[in-house]
């Protein structure tokens, strides 16, 4: 293989690390890091890393400020507000088009997850790996309704504004302690999917993301 061949594939590399290191906050919100600790963090040569910030500042996960260096996107209310202003517009449609398109097999295999958790809490499991479980089902679920649009432009400004709303969940309002009402929520969407109820669908969905935004908003 020839160069041409690697570069891409390892400028993708330098993305899906630094993006997993993000997550598992290894780096901060708000955080000034150097090209050098990006390099000693992601195990990747430094014109590696080089070649990834235009493209992560380009999705606004990291700015250059001049005479201090590359800073992790600030969690503030603006960012808030615009991340969860995109994640409905793009939700609401996609619920919309999973009613109509999602087969039955798929619909039962979500709501069982989310049953056989509301049924672990109400039977006393208040665990961490509980919450740890939901919360993977809660991205499953909202990812499950984007794939159903079959729209690559859209999965990768969904995929772009997904991470900054984990950001946001990890900075704001962790599911930790709501796991219950939370679930209630994805059951209300995914009743009225099970029904074929489109607009219900959308109408739970809206109401869930806008609960999810005011929580975020208010701390």
């Amino acid at each position: 293989m020839d160069g041409a061949d690697e570069q891409p594939t390892l400028r993708e590399k330098a993305y899906e690390s630094f993006t997993r290191h993000l997550l598992a906050r290894d780096v901060r919100p708000g955080q000034f890091v150097s090209q050098r600790r990006l390099v000693e963090l992601t195990g990747l040569t430094l014109g590696a890393i080089r070649e990834l910030i235009p493209r992560l500042e380009a999705e606004g996960l990291i700015k250059t400020v001049p005479q201090r260096g590359l800073q992790i996107a600030h969690i503030d209310l603006n960012l808030i507000r615009e991340a969860f202003q995109l994640r409905l517009f793009l939700e609401k449609e996609a619920v919309a088009i999973f009613t109509e398109t999602a087969s039955d097999e798929t619909i039962a295999a979500l709501l069982q997850q989310h049953r056989e958790i509301v049924a672990a809490i109400e039977g006393g499991n208040l665990s961490h790996e509980l919450e740890i479980h939901a919360q993977a089902v809660d991205w499953g679920m909202h990812d499950a309704f984007i794939d159903a649009l079959g729209n690559t432009i859209i999965s990768n400004a969904y995929r772009v504004n997904s991470i900054k709303m984990r950001l946001i969940s990890q900075e704001r309002f962790r599911i930790e302690g709501r796991v219950g009402p939370v679930m209630g929520e994805h059951l209300r969407v995914l009743e009225a999917i099970e029904q074929r109820d489109a607009q219900g669908a959308v109408d739970a969905l809206a109401a869930h993301i806008n609960h999810a935004r005011s929580r975020a908003l208010r701390i």
